[in-house]
């Protein structure tokens, strides 16, 4: 599908429409200040305002990361298939934000550590090394892992927790990877292959005290790309209300269960085009994904690249340079010289419901639902709060 057949009247608008890329709140309610509020030294007592009230003075906190899920598609279901959310519609909360780029490695790493992209460095699902480009999550690129050339405490330096150890729920496949060490270290894992056994996990470790539990479960976002927004999305949406209301269960008194995630969605499925030529001439490579495609020049053609991209792809994508965006502070405060190095020279990113192709991003089937970008439906994640009951 070229540019000229991939128009913005002949695609599903999306629902909220982004006059500009959204910037993550990152001074405000942002993800990156969740852990830092709750594990730092004024603890639930002194929690920032975006908290639920539910949540202050509670002794004992678990935080459940629901990887995929957004405001705004949970509120769709709410309102339009209430039976999906039972539990999750009597919950406390409002949304937040999430960061630039909304992907998994980037935003469960901001997570963990509390810090911006521009400080932690994993910056992206496909990221740029020296012309070598690696995909994070099986920390790889075209020649095969990269563990020993790119050791992860190395590339991704911030500690999670505040430097605590707390214990971490999440998928027994994950122990021992390269992604994990890299933003979950020196934690106590207690690794699960069935979701239910988190309940029993998380009712054993509060009776023992544990201040502080991290779980993770990633079901609605597999669903969500393999299977778009539709009746196996609410199926799936639908297990994992049970399994907050089985946490819920387990809860102490004054203890709390709070719900999050790393980003939104977009249906995009088969609309995923490639790039204008008179883009890709000047390019060495592209790293990113599909809705935030980095593009790195040859030769210095910065602005060649910028005019023909806005040419052939402004009217479902936003052209910015990578100057521009450190500047307006997409990525942060601070972005050091190292990180800077992992950028691309010119982001690409969909602000309709499309994806750009690049030949050596390989994915195993076409991604129905898809995230990145900077829209609202990316950008913007639940944190919801329930009381022992």
């Amino acid at each position: 599908m070229s540019g000229a057949e991939c128009t913005p009247h002949a695609l599903r608008a999306p629902r909220i429409i982004d006059a500009e890329p959204r910037r993550p709140d990152y001074e405000g309610a942002c993800i990156t200040n969740i852990v830092p509020a709750l594990l730092g030294p004024g603890g639930t007592d002194a929690l920032p305002q975006f908290f639920p009230e539910v949540a202050r003075g509670a002794r004992q906190v678990v935080l459940l990361v629901v990887d995929g899920l957004g405001w705004h598609q949970l509120q769709d279901r709410i309102v339009g298939a209430p039976g999906c959310t039972a539990t999750l519609a009597t919950m406390q909360g409002a949304p937040m934000t999430t960061i630039a780029p909304t992907t998994t490695v980037t935003a469960l790493t901001s997570i963990a550590t509390g810090a911006a992209p521009g400080e932690h460095g994993l910056v992206g699902y496909r990221i740029d090394f020296a012309g070598r480009v690696v995909q994070m999550l099986r920390w790889a690129d075209d020649r095969g892992d990269v563990r020993r050339r790119l050791m992860p405490r190395d590339v991704q330096p911030c500690p999670p927790f505040l430097g605590s150890s707390v214990p971490v729920l999440s998928k027994a496949e994950f122990d021992g990877t390269a992604f994990t060490e890299s933003h979950l270290r020196d934690q106590r894992m207690y690794s699960w292959r069935a979701a239910s056994s988190m309940v029993v996990d998380v009712r054993d470790l509060l009776a023992r005290g544990e201040k502080f539990v991290y779980c993770y479960y990633d079901g609605i976002d597999k669903i969500a790309h393999e299977r778009g927004f539709g009746e196996h999305y609410d199926a799936e949406l639908r297990t994992v209300d049970r399994m907050i209301a089985d946490l819920a269960s387990v809860l102490p008194p004054e203890a709390v269960l709070l719900v999050t995630a790393d980003h939104g969605q977009v249906m995009v499925g088969e609309h995923t085009m490639p790039l204008s030529p008179d883009v890709t001439r000047h390019l060495s490579h592209q790293s990113g994904e599909g809705r935030f495609r980095w593009l790195h020049v040859n030769n210095g053609r910065v602005d060649d690249v910028v005019s023909a991209a806005k040419q052939h792809h402004g009217d479902v994508a936003w052209v910015m340079t990578r100057d521009e965006m450190i500047e307006q502070g997409y990525f942060g405060r601070r972005v050091n010289d190292v990180v800077r190095r992992r950028f691309g020279d010119v982001a690409v990113m969909a602000k309709y419901e499309v994806s750009f192709d690049d030949p050596a991003d390989k994915t195993y089937f076409q991604l129905q639902c898809r995230h990145g970008s900077l829209t609202s439906a990316e950008v913007d994640v639940p944190l919801l709060a329930l009381g022992a009951r």
